[in-house]
């Protein structure tokens, strides 16, 4: 699973039509937008496409003038699940030292 945090700069006259645009797009979030051309958006990978794809067809949106990688997360989501950690049974730091005091 890829995950990608992007800033994307568009011409302020276009922003609306843009973020329609990726909004509507499969793997791609909206999550914030500035009055003067910036969405904040998450990209992710999909079934069909991976995150490195849609991103590269989102610099073609109409009105972007900019896209930047700014977060990336990957994970193997075929790597063996760990089991859960067990709950600690022993005493917490600088706990020990609390009557000396």
């Amino acid at each position: 699973m890829n995950i990608c945090g992007c800033v994307v700069h568009i011409k302020p006259e276009r922003i609306a039509e843009a973020e329609t645009t990726m909004a509507s797009t499969e793997g791609v979030e909206v999550h914030a937008k500035s009055d003067d051309g910036r969405l904040v958006i998450v990209v992710e990978d999909t079934e069909t496409r991976l995150a490195s794809e849609i991103i590269m067809d989102l610099h073609q949106v109409p009105g972007v003038i900019s896209l930047t990688l700014t977060y990336h997360h990957f994970e193997d989501e075929t790597a063996i699940p760990r089991a859960p950690l067990a709950q600690s049974t022993s005493t917490p730091i600088g706990a020990q030292f609390h009557d000396q005091i």
